[in-house]
């Protein structure tokens, strides 16, 4: 049964397909529960009553459980391309070409490094502009594209909005522990801590993901694995903020199992958009304060 008014109800479902959305619907139907198709920004969606989500959401995880070998492939093909990785790596970039290296010692760099001793005494803002520094082109280059791999890795699975959020709190996240662990007498820059925050959040979704689908998923210290040697790879090298990295990693994986079992669907479109302007607003206002601010100190 399906009602043709078509009111608020929950989304359980979107996708870019129209032939897509109109399958769920014939399993949802199938299942009598009433539903309706809306058209949003972020493709076709399928709504519920508040009152059914849960028989919906179940009811198509059978079908998805059914159907595995041919969805995968399916959905694969049909998830839309999102570029939002790639925006942030190019302001990432834009921003480098604004502050120079570290080794000019520009003012960027004195107010909005990740200073332990000062973020430990209240400069919470450089546990955010410290993502946006690099020290130089190698440096920027190199988080940069991590960053357009990783963030529109998570993107694509939560959304642009609550993929943003959550990768800019794992970075301040990492950061705001860094400087804890240390206390004292140590200065960093750089996105790598919000990279390896990605990596965390996307072993976690993973997870999630594979224990839903059933018994015969990948086992899920495989993920733990996979993401542990990465951190090995390429977060341990000479110049490398060890520390940072693996708090990144621990909070974006604490964040990404929040957000995976909190989230049972999209949020809508224009709560992604809202996220999306609440990080940016995040970043703009922590370098606001910290171009404002004159820390002890400071010359």
């Amino acid at each position: 049964m399906t009602p043709s008014d078509g009111g608020p109800g929950t989304a359980v479902r979107v996708t870019p397909s129209r032939r897509r959305a109109d399958e769920w619907a014939v399993v949802l139907a199938a299942a009598d529960i009433p539903h309706w198709l809306r058209q949003r920004l972020d493709g076709w969606a399928v709504f519920v009553e508040p009152v059914d989500a849960d028989a919906a959401l179940d009811a198509l995880a059978a079908y998805d459980r059914e159907n595995a070998p041919e969805r995968e492939v399916e959905v694969a093909a049909s998830r839309p391309f999102t570029i939002v990785g790639l925006v942030v790596a190019l302001l990432l970039i834009g921003f480098f070409a604004v502050t120079g290296p570290r080794a000019e010692r520009s003012a960027w760099f004195e107010r909005g490094s990740a200073d332990a001793a000062r973020m430990v005494a209240g400069e919470w803002w450089r546990a955010v502009t410290a993502l946006t520094l690099h020290a130089d082109g190698f440096h920027v280059l190199g988080n940069a594209a991590g960053v357009a791999l990783l963030v529109t890795a998570v993107c694509d699975q939560v959304g642009p909005g609550v993929g943003l959020a959550l990768v800019l709190l794992a970075g301040a996240g990492g950061n705001a522990l860094t400087a804890v662990a240390h206390g004292g007498d140590h200065v960093s820059v750089g996105a790598s801590t919000a990279v390896f925050g990605t990596i965390g959040i996307l072993a976690a979704l993973r997870i999630v993901a594979r224990r839903r689908a059933g018994p015969g998923a990948t086992k899920s210290w495989v993920v733990v694995a996979a993401s542990l040697a990465l951190l090995t790879l390429l977060g341990t090298g000479p110049e490398a903020d060890l520390l940072a990295h693996l708090f990144g990693l621990l909070v974006g994986f604490g964040l990404g199992l929040l957000a995976a079992l909190a989230l049972r669907s999209d949020p809508p479109a224009w709560i992604q958009w809202l996220l999306v302007a609440a990080a940016g607003a995040a970043v703009a206002g922590a370098w606001r304060v910290a171009l404002r601010v004159t820390s002890p100190g400071a010359a």
